[in-house]
């Protein structure tokens, strides 16, 4: 018979985790408190690594929003869109032609589209995460299933 942890994560942390592009940080979640930290990736403290390595089913390094992830997440985008210049604009962004500077710059001048896209990437993330913690084990309590409370 498995034994049942119940730790609380905290969704925000989390999410700041997984949106984490910098390299030079690795972000764990510590299965048994709920915790997320980080430390450097050129950490050379020996004792640490072996540590996280010695206790895998305690720690578990939390993927990094890279390259690739965006990528996917702007394609999904460009899909939705009905402004031809801003597709135009998008697509070129994507194909690494950029002339226009990052993604928030052009989204500022497309305020509606600008709101689409938040919506489309945080709905992705977190259905990312969601997976992420199901993969391990870690399951979520959706707010929209639990039960209303009675007066």
């Amino acid at each position: 018979m498995g034994f049942v942890h119940n730790v609380e994560i905290s969704w925000d942390e989390l999410l700041n985790a997984f949106t984490n592009g910098l390299g030079d940080h690795v972000y764990f979640l510590d299965k048994m408190t709920g915790e997320i930290f980080f430390v450097s990736a050129k950490l050379e403290d020996d004792d640490f690594w072996r540590q996280i390595e010695t206790n895998q089913e305690r720690f578990l390094e939390i993927p990094h929003f890279d390259l690739r992830v965006e990528r996917q997440i702007v394609s999904d985008f460009i899909c939705t869109i009905k402004d031809s210049d801003l597709k135009n604009l998008l697509t070129d962004f994507q194909s690494t032609i950029k002339p226009y500077g990052n993604l928030d710059d052009i989204l500022e001048f497309f305020p509606e589209d600008q709101d689409k896209f938040l919506e489309l990437k945080n709905d992705f993330l977190s259905k990312r995460m969601k997976h992420w913690l199901e993969e391990h084990n870690l399951f979520t309590v959706d707010a929209a299933s639990l039960p209303i409370p009675s007066p």
